[in-house]
């Protein structure tokens, strides 16, 4: 056994019940230290996951680095019938980002890079966008880098399909200009989290997988956690995810087939989660200067603090400062939710699309921690919905055609539909082959000033003045990412 791994062996007897119950992995038998009140209460919360045939979540709550409940719900195999279990293996897509973080102050603790080191320094092929874009803008989304996997969806590569570091970066590479200058607001973007793995690979000489499973899940004692780098790649006690069909009839299978990492792709178990998450005390792995680090909010360039530390969310909760960070690939989700001051935590893992586990991991901290938190809820802000012009103000005629993006290496294809644009094509290059492309409900409304949305998404389009004929092109906002311009290329029928 590796000595690194008898330390952390040594710490978790310090902290006694909690790390004994995960080495044993998954008995459910520590739901003794949970009252039958509360029990059922929990149980409740998961009832809709109870039914036959029913994909579902596994959940477990901590304080004090003893484990109190955990349970599975539903199934974790739909074809074989297998039930979730405390020990099922899911993924956690944007839960993952902590351990990347990790990866990247382990590396600065080590002394082989700085945390405000420009990132061309490691990645030379990125654009030179004329302003200083650092390791720790990725590590806090303040980039301004354009999301990735937005930038795949809007060129038509679709979530099922097999795509690779290559793709990523060289897709990555194309991007012309940032969503902002860096540093001078905050935008949730993949695309930090996938460079950091390739700043990891590169400085390091070993690929995230190996570099984190070395210097973090070996140490602690996570030996059912992984990056899965290979769509190919066999999990054990892996749980599959699942999409419900509309009008209750049935589930299809979505377990992506991404192979990027940083962002994602981390495999794990309850267990395995607890375990990091009680590092956060003893700083087994990193020393607590290090792990304050990570906790600690960023700021922009104008000094204003963010509620984003490094790959972490830090919230006032009720009264309670509250760490967490929750995943949503494929149809897994995952929610990692702490409370310091009070040594308590609860991890929420599901295999469902609709499954919603941050709404879920609240209720039970609200079930245990109500008498320490204040009485007020935080009211949101009622939505002001403008009425908007449902037919173009300006004519139809000029908009409808084909767009390249040379950025996105595809062509857009739009048609008029009833007083609307429809997107009805994405061309592979310029003019090539359509893609594999769902156009249902891809309809854009006009909004005025010649731009014009799809309802309930954030893709907006902002067509360029036309004094006659012909619109020439347009600009494409769509959430994470801004500003992909698109040129009018007419393509032969």
């Amino acid at each position: 056994m590796p000595s690194a791994y008898q330390a952390a062996s040594k710490r978790c007897i310090t902290a006694a019940v909690f790390c004994i119950f995960f080495i044993c992995c998954s008995r459910p038998a520590a739901n003794a230290q949970v009252d039958a009140g509360q029990s059922a209460s929990i149980d409740k919360l998961f009832s809709d996951y109870v039914k036959p045939g029913s994909p579902g979540c596994a959940v477990a709550i901590a304080r004090q680095g003893k484990l109190l409940y955990a349970k599975g719900y539903g199934l974790a195999n739909l074809e074989e019938n297998l039930p979730i279990t405390p020990g099922s293996v899911f993924d956690i897509g944007s839960t993952s980002k902590q351990f990347t973080a990790t990866s990247i102050l382990l590396l600065e603790k080590q002394g082989k890079l700085s945390v405000h080191d420009d990132i061309r320094k490691y990645l030379p092929e990125l654009p030179d966008y004329g302003k200083k874009i650092t390791i720790l803008h990725l590590l806090n989304h303040t980039s301004g880098l354009r999301d990735y996997l937005t930038l795949f969806d809007l060129s038509g590569i679709n979530i099922d399909n097999v795509t690779t570091d290559y793709e990523a970066l060289a897709l990555i590479t194309r991007q012309k200009a940032l969503n902002f200058d860096p540093g001078s607001d905050w935008l949730y973007s993949n695309t930090g989290f996938f460079l950091l793995s390739v700043i990891v690979r590169r400085v390091s000489g070993q690929s995230l997988h190996d570099f984190a499973s070395a210097n973090i899940f070996v140490p602690l004692g996570m030996t059912q956690t992984l990056y899965r780098t290979s769509h190919t790649q066999l999990v054990l006690n892996r749980a599959l995810a699942y999409d419900p069909v509309p009008k209750g009839a049935g589930f299809t299978l979505d377990v992506s087939y991404f192979e990027q990492t940083g962002d994602g792709a981390v495999h794990t178990t309850l267990g395995d989660l607890l375990k990091w998450d009680e590092n956060f005390y003893y700083g087994t792995v990193g020393g607590k200067t290090l792990l304050s680090e990570l906790q600690q909010p960023g700021t922009l360039n104008s000094g204003k603090t963010l509620d984003y530390a490094k790959g972490l969310f830090v919230e006032d909760f009720r009264g309670l400062r509250a760490i967490r960070h929750g995943g949503s690939w494929g149809d897994y989700r995952a929610e990692l939710l702490r409370f310091p001051g009070q040594h308590f935590s609860v991890v929420c893992l599901c295999n469902r699309s609709d499954s919603d586990p941050e709404k879920r991991a609240d209720k039970i901290a609200e079930l245990f921690l109500a008498p320490l938190m204040n009485g007020g809820e935080v009211n949101k802000d009622d939505l002001e919905i403008k009425n908007r012009p449902a037919a173009l103000a300006d004519g139809l005629q000029k908009y409808p055609g084909d767009y390249f993006s040379s950025e996105l290496g595809a062509t857009y294809r739009f048609e008029p539909a009833e007083g609307k644009l429809k997107f009805a094509a994405i061309l592979a290059g310029r003019c090539g082959a359509p893609r594999s492309f769902d156009s249902q409900d891809k309809i854009f409304t006009y909004v005025g000033h010649g731009e014009f949305e799809i309802a309930g998404s954030e893709i907006r389009i902002r067509f360029a003045p036309a004094k006659s004929g012909d619109s020439k092109n347009f600009i494409l906002d769509a959430g994470r990412t801004k500003g992909i311009l698109f040129e009018r290329t007419p393509c032969a029928e």
